[in-house]
């Protein structure tokens, strides 16, 4: 059985609905019992045999000869020929090798999934508002059904986008899509990715965003500003026990194993706790040197740590990690401090992620058993968050 190749999509006829579509879920019918295949299932029934060839009907054996040339009938038969393409050249001819890849393993795993093309099954209005294209196709190049389901079926398991090891992927494009990439070995590696992680507390939750951390430290009653230095990383305060006991500010300049004494804070710490009147130094200095180091990323960095006090969770530095921010959720205080849930990266909202540093991010969170968080932080305050995590579908 052939199938012909025509504006971008196979056609094949006879009775490839019956063979194809209804018991294996390929493609999309058409009328009478014809199929239309998008190029990589396409190469996938070449893979298995269950197609001889496809015809590439743009390449019809014409000639400019006159037909009294007595060479014709062999140049057409030979171009006929040159025409129809077996999984080899077909695969040459598409460009499809990447999303191959990722379809025949997928279909390995006993899942049926449709290519991401408007019209074809698995792909709505939802797709294409959810991506911000017309039809979806940019930021998600397959759908795929539960198992034991298909494109007949109304759900769908996990809407896939591939790329390459180095190709460079939008942070914006990401989010509500697994993303499969396609090492330079041909190894698979799938992450899941969530543009509405739940971090701490929300506007909706019963503790509003401006209601939590932030008023719980302005109302010690403390009377005056707590007496702090301003020096060239951060600010060094004193008095302040209930700020690092209760509330996880700083750490101890005397080291861990200190009871009491000063307190020094990162200047992300000192800038907000300024700005909020807690510590005495002048706000714009604190900001002015966090700029001098770091340039406009330290405004990012305060933006986003400000969000997460405001959420009701407790940001730390992550330099550990290789993060902004490690993140404690459930805190109450520095006695019963429980592991820290989170890791976050503040990044820039046109960001681009190259695979090879994603996957060093997450796999050093889930190493560490945390979550790997991104704030895409704009200038104008605006978060948006971005969890990542690996997956096994």
């Amino acid at each position: 059985m052939d199938g012909t190749l025509a504006d971008g999509v196979v056609r094949v006829g006879g009775n490839a609905r019956q063979r194809f579509y209804d018991a294996r879920g390929y493609g999309r019918p058409l009328d009478r019992n014809r199929i239309e295949l998008a190029p990589v299932e396409a190469a996938h029934l070449l893979s298995r045999g269950d197609l001889d060839a496809v015809v590439d009907e743009s390449e019809d054996g014409s000639t400019d000869e006159s037909e009294d040339d007595p060479t014709d009938a062999s140049r057409m038969a030979s171009d006929v020929d040159a025409s129809r393409l077996d999984f080899r050249t077909f695969l040459v001819r598409t460009g499809a090798a990447l999303r191959f890849a990722v379809y025949k393993d997928l279909r390995d795993r006993g899942f049926y999934l449709s290519p991401a093309r408007e019209g074809w099954p698995g792909v709505d209005d939802a797709v294409a508002s959810d991506t911000g294209t017309e039809t979806g196709a940019a930021a998600t190049d397959f759908v795929v059904y539960p198992r034991g389901k298909g494109p007949w079926d109304d759900e769908v398991a996990y809407r896939i986008r591939v790329a390459g090891e180095r190709e460079a992927v939008p942070a914006a494009s990401l989010g509500g899509v697994v993303l499969a990439v396609v090492d330079e070995d041909g190894e698979l590696t799938y992450f899941d990715t969530d543009d509405d992680p739940a971090v701490g507390a929300t506007a909706d939750d019963e503790h509003d965003s401006q209601s939590g951390a932030r008023e719980s430290v302005v109302d010690a009653d403390r009377g005056d500003a707590v007496d702090a230095d301003l020096f060239d990383d951060r600010v060094v305060c004193y008095d302040a026990d209930d700020l690092y006991e209760d509330h996880f500010y700083g750490q101890r300049l005397f080291g861990r194993n200190a009871d009491s004494g000063p307190l020094q804070l990162s200047l992300v710490e000192g800038a907000y706790l300024a700005e909020r009147g807690v510590v005495d130094v002048d706000a714009e200095n604190v900001v002015a040197i966090g700029r001098d180091v770091e340039g406009e990323r330290f405004d990012r960095r305060l933006r986003t740590y400000a969000a997460l006090r405001d959420r009701g969770v407790v940001p730390k530095s992550g330099f550990k990690f290789g993060a902004d921010f490690r993140v404690y959720e459930a805190f109450t205080d520095v006695d019963s401090l429980s592991h820290s849930t989170d890791l976050v990266r503040v990044l820039a909202p046109e960001h681009a992620f190259y695979p090879r540093d994603l996957s060093l991010d997450v796999r050093l969170a889930g190493g560490v058993r945390k979550r790997m968080v991104f704030a895409l932080t704009a200038a104008n305050g605006q978060i948006d968050w971005l969890s990542v995590a690996r997956l096994t579908p």
